[in-house]
């Protein structure tokens, strides 16, 4: 593990990474999803796709990659744009899982590979509406210590400027960007899925003109158990 400082918009990042197979020739980044970090990609796809430098990367606020500062998805993809500049990575293919993937969009690879991306607005329940309902009720009063009890279960023990960033990037709309996406895209996806739906993946898929797509059993982390039948399918599309 290592990583490397950087400092954007008078702001200052240490990001925390870790590469595998330094010495292959084509780049392959995974980005990981919100409350989540680099190792769990790492454990599941580092033993496969030789052909490629992995880089395994802690988004701010995640991980080792400590961050306090109020952030928003275009910071994120700016931040590590910048990172990957540092690597001199050529964004052979990035790979992001759920909120990740918002990130590997923006960041236009040659090829883009999403696992049950982030992205598609989907109808909340009824108690998460009432969740949300009480806590503007208590904040209108200037009670928002209150407003912490009705906080999502990923945001409890954030610090404030993470939970400014959930807040900033949580009901964001990304239809527009996935269908700037032009390149090649994989879009891989769990059919019990209930954080990401199958619905909003094939929703994707019909957004990126040159995608494909393809649904395994399982649910937001099924590349865990298929990671290597992914793994095949990046190699033989894009090697």
């Amino acid at each position: 593990m290592a990583s490397k400082s950087l400092t954007l918009d008078n702001k200052t990042f240490d990001i925390s990474y870790e590469i595998i197979n330094p010495q292959a020739k084509k780049d392959i980044i995974f980005l990981h999803g919100w409350g989540s970090n680099k190792d769990i990609m790492k454990n599941v796809f580092a033993p496969f796709l030789k052909e490629f430098r992995h880089i395994y990367i802690d988004l701010p606020g995640f991980g080792k990659s400590l961050n306090e500062y109020e952030l928003k998805t275009e910071d994120y993809v700016k931040i590590t744009d910048e990172f990957l500049t540092l690597l001199n990575s050529t964004k052979d293919v990035i790979v992001g899982h759920s909120y990740g993937g918002k990130v590997a969009t923006s960041l236009n690879p040659k090829n883009l590979v999403l696992l049950s991306s982030a992205g598609i607005l989907e109808e909340k329940s009824f108690e998460v509406k009432a969740k949300i309902a009480i806590a503007k009720f208590f904040n209108a009063l200037g009670l928002k210590k209150v407003t912490k009890m009705f906080r999502s279960s990923d945001v409890n023990t954030m610090n404030e400027g993470m939970y400014a960033t959930f807040k900033n990037v949580v009901n964001e709309d990304f239809t527009q960007g996935f269908k700037n996406y032009k390149n090649k895209a994989l879009i891989f996806w769990g059919e019990k899925d209930t954080a990401t739906s199958l619905e909003s993946g094939k929703k994707i898929a019909s957004l990126i003109n040159s995608s494909t797509f393809i649904s395994y059993d399982g649910d937001h982390y099924f590349f865990v158990k298929n990671a290597k039948d992914i793994a095949e399918r990046i190699e033989n599309g894009i090697l």
